[in-house]
Protein backbone atom coordinates (compact mmCIF):
# COMPACT_ATOMS: atom_id res chain seq x y z
CA UNK A 1 0.00 0.00 0.00
CA UNK A 2 2.01 2.92 -1.13
CA UNK A 3 -0.90 5.55 0.00
CA UNK A 4 -3.46 6.09 1.55
CA UNK A 5 -4.71 8.59 -0.93
CA UNK A 6 -7.90 8.31 -2.67
CA UNK A 7 -9.96 10.10 -5.26
CA UNK A 8 -12.92 8.34 -5.16
CA UNK A 9 -16.03 7.77 -2.15
CA UNK A 10 -16.65 4.54 -2.97
CA UNK A 11 -19.65 3.30 -0.48
CA UNK A 12 -18.59 0.17 0.35
CA UNK A 13 -14.92 1.24 1.37
CA UNK A 14 -13.43 3.81 4.23
CA UNK A 15 -10.32 4.02 3.02
CA UNK A 16 -11.02 7.74 1.46
CA UNK A 17 -12.13 8.63 4.81
CA UNK A 18 -8.99 8.01 6.85
CA UNK A 19 -6.47 9.31 4.11
CA UNK A 20 -3.12 10.11 5.34
CA UNK A 21 -0.71 11.99 4.33
CA UNK A 22 2.78 10.52 5.79
CA UNK A 23 4.56 8.22 3.12
CA UNK A 24 7.65 6.63 2.56
CA UNK A 25 9.79 8.35 -0.06
CA UNK A 26 10.90 6.63 -3.34
CA UNK A 27 14.07 5.79 -2.37
CA UNK A 28 13.02 4.17 0.55
CA UNK A 29 10.22 2.64 -1.19
CA UNK A 30 13.27 1.24 -3.94
CA UNK A 31 14.83 0.19 -0.67
CA UNK A 32 12.08 -1.22 0.81
CA UNK A 33 11.81 -3.37 -2.43
CA UNK A 34 15.62 -4.41 -2.47
CA UNK A 35 15.07 -6.17 1.04
CA UNK A 36 12.10 -7.43 -0.59
CA UNK A 37 13.79 -9.18 -3.59
CA UNK A 38 16.20 -10.69 -1.16
CA UNK A 39 13.97 -12.17 0.59
CA UNK A 40 12.63 -13.96 -1.68
CA UNK A 41 9.12 -12.24 -2.43
CA UNK A 42 7.66 -13.39 -6.32
CA UNK A 43 4.99 -10.90 -6.78
CA UNK A 44 4.05 -7.25 -5.31
CA UNK A 45 0.32 -5.96 -5.42
CA UNK A 46 0.69 -2.12 -5.70
CA UNK A 47 -2.61 -1.05 -4.05
CA UNK A 48 -3.59 1.46 -1.23
CA UNK A 49 -5.75 4.23 -1.65
CA UNK A 50 -5.01 4.67 -5.68
CA UNK A 51 -1.38 3.98 -5.95
CA UNK A 52 -1.52 5.72 -9.15
CA UNK A 53 -1.98 8.86 -7.57
CA UNK A 54 1.81 9.49 -6.58
CA UNK A 55 3.67 11.45 -8.81
CA UNK A 56 6.08 9.15 -8.37
CA UNK A 57 3.88 5.46 -9.01
CA UNK A 58 5.88 5.51 -12.57
CA UNK A 59 9.24 5.25 -11.23
CA UNK A 60 7.95 3.08 -8.20
CA UNK A 61 6.35 0.44 -10.80
CA UNK A 62 8.97 0.54 -13.31
CA UNK A 63 11.52 -0.60 -10.50
CA UNK A 64 9.30 -3.18 -9.54
CA UNK A 65 8.27 -4.73 -12.90
CA UNK A 66 12.54 -5.32 -12.98
CA UNK A 67 12.15 -7.69 -10.25
CA UNK A 68 8.75 -9.52 -9.47
CA UNK A 69 5.62 -10.37 -10.72
CA UNK A 70 3.90 -6.61 -10.33
CA UNK A 71 0.21 -6.10 -9.69
CA UNK A 72 -1.64 -2.54 -9.85
CA UNK A 73 -4.56 -2.07 -8.57
CA UNK A 74 -7.11 1.37 -10.20
CA UNK A 75 -10.36 2.47 -9.86
CA UNK A 76 -10.17 3.35 -13.26
CA UNK A 77 -9.19 6.84 -12.88
CA UNK A 78 -5.43 7.07 -13.04
CA UNK A 79 -4.15 4.52 -15.65
CA UNK A 80 -4.59 6.51 -18.72
CA UNK A 81 -2.80 8.96 -17.64
CA UNK A 82 0.27 6.94 -16.14
CA UNK A 83 -0.73 4.41 -19.26
CA UNK A 84 3.53 4.36 -20.03
CA UNK A 85 4.06 2.94 -16.58
CA UNK A 86 2.00 0.18 -16.69
CA UNK A 87 3.31 -1.39 -20.05
CA UNK A 88 5.65 -3.49 -18.17
CA UNK A 89 3.27 -5.07 -15.44
CA UNK A 90 2.26 -8.19 -15.51
CA UNK A 91 -1.60 -7.21 -14.41
CA UNK A 92 -3.58 -4.53 -14.26
CA UNK A 93 -7.11 -4.48 -12.28
CA UNK A 94 -9.62 -1.69 -13.15
CA UNK A 95 -12.75 -1.40 -10.47
CA UNK A 96 -16.19 -1.60 -12.33
CA UNK A 97 -19.03 -3.12 -9.97
CA UNK A 98 -22.05 -2.63 -12.84
CA UNK A 99 -23.19 -2.38 -16.48
CA UNK A 100 -25.25 -0.08 -15.42
CA UNK A 101 -23.85 3.27 -15.12
CA UNK A 102 -25.56 4.81 -12.92
CA UNK A 103 -25.67 2.08 -10.12
CA UNK A 104 -21.87 1.64 -10.91
CA UNK A 105 -21.24 5.69 -10.10
CA UNK A 106 -23.37 5.29 -7.24
CA UNK A 107 -21.18 2.58 -6.02
CA UNK A 108 -18.09 3.95 -6.89
CA UNK A 109 -19.46 7.63 -5.10
CA UNK A 110 -18.03 9.37 -7.87
CA UNK A 111 -20.01 10.68 -11.35
CA UNK A 112 -18.23 9.51 -14.76
CA UNK A 113 -16.55 6.77 -12.77
CA UNK A 114 -18.34 4.20 -15.25
CA UNK A 115 -17.30 5.70 -18.35
CA UNK A 116 -13.65 6.24 -17.56
CA UNK A 117 -13.56 2.77 -16.29
CA UNK A 118 -14.85 1.51 -19.68
CA UNK A 119 -12.66 3.78 -21.54
CA UNK A 120 -9.39 2.58 -19.26
CA UNK A 121 -10.03 -1.35 -19.92
CA UNK A 122 -10.59 -0.74 -23.74
CA UNK A 123 -7.96 1.47 -24.39
CA UNK A 124 -5.28 -0.64 -22.15
CA UNK A 125 -6.51 -4.05 -23.67
CA UNK A 126 -6.24 -2.22 -27.12
CA UNK A 127 -2.49 -0.96 -25.96
CA UNK A 128 -1.67 -4.84 -25.54
CA UNK A 129 -1.31 -4.57 -21.87
CA UNK A 130 -2.28 -6.85 -19.38
CA UNK A 131 -6.00 -5.93 -17.93
CA UNK A 132 -8.67 -7.11 -15.87
CA UNK A 133 -12.27 -6.02 -15.61
CA UNK A 134 -12.31 -5.90 -11.55
CA UNK A 135 -15.85 -6.58 -9.93
CA UNK A 136 -16.37 -6.29 -6.27
CA UNK A 137 -18.85 -9.33 -5.88
CA UNK A 138 -21.62 -7.57 -3.19
CA UNK A 139 -25.60 -7.58 -2.77
CA UNK A 140 -25.94 -4.89 -4.64
CA UNK A 141 -24.25 -6.92 -8.20
CA UNK A 142 -24.20 -10.42 -7.40
CA UNK A 143 -26.89 -11.50 -10.28
CA UNK A 144 -25.14 -9.38 -12.86
CA UNK A 145 -21.79 -10.82 -12.14
CA UNK A 146 -22.49 -13.83 -15.10
CA UNK A 147 -23.30 -10.81 -17.52
CA UNK A 148 -20.48 -8.56 -16.25
CA UNK A 149 -18.02 -11.60 -16.99
CA UNK A 150 -19.11 -12.21 -20.21
CA UNK A 151 -19.15 -8.55 -21.33
CA UNK A 152 -15.53 -8.22 -20.65
CA UNK A 153 -14.01 -11.83 -21.83
CA UNK A 154 -16.59 -11.51 -25.18
CA UNK A 155 -14.49 -8.61 -26.00
CA UNK A 156 -11.55 -10.30 -24.85
CA UNK A 157 -10.30 -8.82 -21.70
CA UNK A 158 -10.26 -10.92 -18.59
CA UNK A 159 -12.23 -10.62 -15.35
CA UNK A 160 -10.86 -10.57 -11.58
CA UNK A 161 -13.14 -10.66 -8.83
CA UNK A 162 -13.14 -9.09 -5.50
CA UNK A 163 -15.42 -10.17 -2.37
CA UNK A 164 -17.60 -7.54 -0.43
CA UNK A 165 -16.18 -8.07 3.38
CA UNK A 166 -15.50 -5.64 5.88
CA UNK A 167 -13.66 -5.20 8.96
CA UNK A 168 -14.67 -7.87 11.62
CA UNK A 169 -11.26 -8.46 13.64
CA UNK A 170 -10.95 -8.80 16.85
CA UNK A 171 -7.78 -6.64 17.55
CA UNK A 172 -8.20 -3.13 18.89
CA UNK A 173 -4.95 -1.80 17.04
CA UNK A 174 -5.45 -2.49 13.32
CA UNK A 175 -2.95 -1.85 11.01
CA UNK A 176 -5.48 -0.12 8.78
CA UNK A 177 -9.48 -0.35 8.38
CA UNK A 178 -11.13 -0.80 5.03
CA UNK A 179 -14.85 -1.14 5.92
CA UNK A 180 -17.35 -1.24 8.41
CA UNK A 181 -20.59 -3.28 7.66
CA UNK A 182 -22.74 -2.19 5.23
CA UNK A 183 -26.27 -3.38 4.74
CA UNK A 184 -26.64 -2.29 1.40
CA UNK A 185 -23.48 -4.56 0.13
CA UNK A 186 -23.73 -7.28 2.81
CA UNK A 187 -24.86 -10.65 0.94
CA UNK A 188 -27.31 -11.81 2.16
CA UNK A 189 -28.95 -14.12 -0.44
CA UNK A 190 -26.31 -17.17 -0.15
CA UNK A 191 -28.19 -19.43 -2.72
CA UNK A 192 -27.42 -17.02 -5.09
CA UNK A 193 -23.69 -16.78 -4.34
CA UNK A 194 -23.37 -20.38 -4.19
CA UNK A 195 -25.33 -20.86 -7.49
CA UNK A 196 -23.01 -17.62 -8.94
CA UNK A 197 -19.68 -19.63 -7.88
CA UNK A 198 -21.40 -23.02 -9.55
CA UNK A 199 -21.72 -20.67 -12.69
CA UNK A 200 -18.22 -19.63 -12.89
CA UNK A 201 -17.09 -23.15 -12.23
CA UNK A 202 -18.75 -24.41 -15.09
CA UNK A 203 -17.74 -21.23 -16.82
CA UNK A 204 -14.52 -21.24 -16.66
CA UNK A 205 -14.25 -24.74 -18.83
CA UNK A 206 -14.36 -22.68 -21.69
CA UNK A 207 -13.43 -19.49 -21.14
CA UNK A 208 -10.08 -18.58 -19.79
CA UNK A 209 -10.25 -15.29 -19.06
CA UNK A 210 -12.09 -15.69 -16.07
CA UNK A 211 -8.79 -15.80 -13.54
CA UNK A 212 -10.13 -16.85 -10.49
CA UNK A 213 -9.86 -20.34 -9.92
CA UNK A 214 -12.01 -23.51 -9.56
CA UNK A 215 -10.26 -24.27 -6.16
CA UNK A 216 -11.00 -20.21 -4.94
CA UNK A 217 -14.47 -20.86 -6.35
CA UNK A 218 -15.27 -23.90 -4.42
CA UNK A 219 -13.70 -22.24 -1.26
CA UNK A 220 -16.31 -19.13 -1.49
CA UNK A 221 -19.04 -21.74 -2.22
CA UNK A 222 -18.57 -23.90 1.04
CA UNK A 223 -18.52 -20.90 3.24
CA UNK A 224 -22.04 -19.89 1.77
CA UNK A 225 -23.52 -23.29 1.51
CA UNK A 226 -21.78 -24.14 4.97
CA UNK A 227 -20.31 -21.82 6.91
CA UNK A 228 -17.31 -23.97 6.35
CA UNK A 229 -13.46 -22.48 5.69
CA UNK A 230 -11.59 -24.90 3.73
CA UNK A 231 -8.74 -22.79 3.79
CA UNK A 232 -6.21 -21.94 7.01
CA UNK A 233 -4.94 -18.61 6.73
CA UNK A 234 -1.14 -18.31 5.60
CA UNK A 235 -0.45 -14.67 6.61
CA UNK A 236 3.02 -13.83 7.12
CA UNK A 237 3.86 -17.50 5.21
CA UNK A 238 2.10 -16.73 1.75
CA UNK A 239 1.65 -13.28 2.04
CA UNK A 240 1.59 -10.32 4.36
CA UNK A 241 0.96 -6.60 3.76
CA UNK A 242 3.07 -3.01 3.20
CA UNK A 243 1.62 0.10 4.24
CA UNK A 244 2.30 3.36 3.12
CA UNK A 245 4.88 4.11 6.03
CA UNK A 246 7.12 0.91 5.87
CA UNK A 247 5.14 -1.08 8.61
CA UNK A 248 4.70 -5.05 8.30
CA UNK A 249 1.62 -7.32 8.80
CA UNK A 250 0.26 -10.52 8.34
CA UNK A 251 -3.00 -8.82 7.33
CA UNK A 252 -4.85 -5.20 7.73
CA UNK A 253 -6.73 -6.43 10.83
CA UNK A 254 -3.90 -6.58 12.81
CA UNK A 255 -1.40 -4.40 14.34
CA UNK A 256 2.07 -3.79 12.41
CA UNK A 257 4.95 -6.91 13.74
CA UNK A 258 7.62 -5.11 12.70
CA UNK A 259 8.92 -2.38 9.60
CA UNK A 260 9.98 -3.13 6.16
CA UNK A 261 13.45 -2.35 6.71
CA UNK A 262 13.60 -4.56 9.94
CA UNK A 263 12.04 -7.54 7.81
CA UNK A 264 15.08 -9.62 7.38
CA UNK A 265 16.18 -9.81 11.20
CA UNK A 266 12.97 -10.42 12.24
CA UNK A 267 11.49 -12.71 9.30
CA UNK A 268 12.64 -16.08 10.89
CA UNK A 269 12.21 -15.26 14.51
CA UNK A 270 10.25 -17.10 17.30
CA UNK A 271 8.59 -14.07 17.41
CA UNK A 272 6.81 -14.06 13.46
CA UNK A 273 7.09 -17.68 13.86
CA UNK A 274 3.97 -17.51 16.68
CA UNK A 275 2.43 -14.82 14.75
CA UNK A 276 2.03 -16.96 11.94
CA UNK A 277 0.44 -19.46 14.34
CA UNK A 278 -1.90 -17.19 15.15
CA UNK A 279 -3.34 -16.32 11.87
CA UNK A 280 -3.37 -20.04 10.72
CA UNK A 281 -6.31 -20.23 13.48
CA UNK A 282 -7.65 -17.20 12.75
CA UNK A 283 -11.25 -16.85 10.66
CA UNK A 284 -12.59 -13.52 11.31
CA UNK A 285 -12.70 -12.32 7.65
CA UNK A 286 -13.42 -13.35 4.33
CA UNK A 287 -11.42 -11.23 1.96
CA UNK A 288 -10.93 -12.12 -1.23
CA UNK A 289 -7.39 -11.15 -1.73
CA UNK A 290 -6.42 -13.10 2.03
CA UNK A 291 -8.19 -16.27 0.29
CA UNK A 292 -6.57 -16.43 -2.77
CA UNK A 293 -3.48 -16.23 -1.54
CA UNK A 294 -3.64 -18.64 1.37
CA UNK A 295 -4.73 -21.08 -1.23
CA UNK A 296 -2.33 -20.31 -3.88
CA UNK A 297 0.03 -18.50 -2.29
CA UNK A 298 3.00 -21.10 -2.43
CA UNK A 299 5.71 -20.87 -5.03
CA UNK A 300 4.40 -23.95 -6.92
CA UNK A 301 0.79 -22.52 -6.93
CA UNK A 302 1.79 -18.87 -8.20
CA UNK A 303 3.87 -20.93 -10.75
CA UNK A 304 0.72 -22.59 -12.13
CA UNK A 305 -0.95 -19.47 -12.25
CA UNK A 306 1.51 -17.80 -13.74
CA UNK A 307 2.05 -20.15 -16.86
CA UNK A 308 -1.44 -19.20 -17.73
CA UNK A 309 -1.70 -15.44 -17.00
CA UNK A 310 1.94 -13.32 -16.08
CA UNK A 311 4.30 -12.02 -18.56
CA UNK A 312 7.23 -12.70 -15.76
CA UNK A 313 6.36 -16.21 -15.45
CA UNK A 314 10.31 -17.05 -15.37
CA UNK A 315 10.67 -15.09 -12.69
CA UNK A 316 8.81 -17.77 -10.69
CA UNK A 317 10.20 -20.46 -12.39
CA UNK A 318 13.99 -19.14 -11.46
CA UNK A 319 13.11 -18.45 -8.22
CA UNK A 320 12.31 -22.15 -7.50
CA UNK A 321 15.45 -23.33 -9.30
CA UNK A 322 17.40 -21.53 -6.63
CA UNK A 323 15.57 -22.12 -4.03
CA UNK A 324 15.83 -26.53 -4.86
CA UNK A 325 19.69 -25.55 -5.72
CA UNK A 326 19.72 -23.87 -2.51
CA UNK A 327 18.34 -26.78 -0.64
CA UNK A 328 20.49 -29.14 -2.48
CA UNK A 329 23.69 -27.67 -1.02
CA UNK A 330 22.38 -27.40 2.74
Amino acid sequence: MITRKCNYRCRGCNVWQEQGQEELKTEEIKKGLDILKDLGVVEVVFSGGNPLLREDAAEIIDYASRFFVTTVYDNGSMALEKIEALRNVDFVAISIDSLDKEKNDYIRGVEGAWDRSIETLETLHKEGINVSASPTISQMNIHEIVDITNYFTEKGINVWYCLYSYDRFANKNPMFSIGKENSEFLITDKKGMVELCDSLIEMKKKNKRILLTSKVLEAIKSLYLENKRVWNCRALKNFFILDQVGRVAGCHGVDYATSVFDLPTVWNSENFNRLRRIYNDCSQCAYLCYIFYSIHGSPFGNLLLAREQWKNAGLLLRNERTKDSESART
